[in-house]
């Protein structure tokens, strides 16, 4: 798979921001409340996009991703597998390792996330209609103790998507139904634009907001640039990263994302 005109790689996150829960000191822990995982949709980036993986193929990361607030730093490292089980469908399973980040590094196994996209809208490429993917995701929560909430929850994103040679531009969001104590139901909302360079290259930039999470979270609104090399055929590497714009010293100012991608 190569980077054409009019495609970029990377369409397979759930469109969902974790939170980490860790059992620090009193002082830390209402700041690890808040920080979130970054770009934890269409890789590199948090806002995702309606295109599901090719039928019958697979698009699969390693990543390493994080946030830091205030000097603490929590984020998760895993692997991200999502096959395309039929036309327009797309199944999806993420398996992280959370961390934190204080006074030494505490980490432990995160919850798992299960979705399934389904694209449910896709004209022509000379119809001024965009494509459209329903993308609900069920996080389990089987997490280390000192990781996750303890509760099942359900983010329940539409993404957009419309192509014009080079560019792209795609967002959209979600509401995520988050039980358990201390928690807060929240939505997303995003929107990027991209474009590729040449063969190997394509770059983007886009602009996020999150509402609260927790009862000690504040609403956040972020500004992620991100950029995609395609090492070889089956291979790329991607990453992001970007500043708070609201409150960012809540909102989590050095938040970033790095992946391997492989795709057959």
């Amino acid at each position: 798979m190569t980077l054409c005109p009019g495609r970029r790689l990377g369409r397979c996150r759930m469109g969902r921001c974790r939170i980490w829960r860790a059992r620090l000191a009193p002082a830390a822990c209402a700041v690890a409340l808040l920080t979130t995982c970054p770009a934890c949709a269409g890789p590199p980036y948090v806002t995702d996009d309606p295109e599901p993986t090719r039928t019958g193929g697979w698009e699969n990361y390693v990543y390493l991703s994080g946030a830091d607030t205030l000097g603490v730093t929590a984020g998760q490292a895993g692997v991200e597998l999502n096959y395309g089980a039929a036309t327009n469908l797309q199944l999806s399973l993420t398996v992280p390792e959370d961390y934190v980040s204080l006074h030494g590094l505490r980490a432990g196994a995160g919850d798992f996330d299960v979705g399934a996209k389904y694209r449910f809208l896709h004209p022509a490429d000379e119809s001024w209609l965009p494509d459209a993917a329903l993308f609900p995701a069920v996080t389990l929560p089987i997490a280390a103790r000192s990781f996750g909430t303890g509760h099942a929850s359900l983010f329940v994103p539409v993404w957009l998507e419309k192509d014009f040679g080079k560019w792209s531009t795609f967002g959209g969001g979600g509401f995520d139904l988050n039980a358990g104590a201390g928690q807060r139901n929240n939505a997303l909302l995003g929107w990027a634009l991209t474009r590729s360079i040449g063969a190997r290259w394509n770059i983007g930039i886009e602009i996020y907001h999150q509402t609260p999470t927790t009862s000690a979270a504040t609403t956040a609104t972020n500004v992620g640039f991100g950029a995609i090399y395609q090492v070889a055929k089956h291979w790329a590497l991607m990453a992001s990263g970007g500043p708070g714009l609201q409150k960012p010293q809540h909102a989590g100012n050095a938040a970033f994302y790095f992946s391997l991608q492989y795709t057959d």
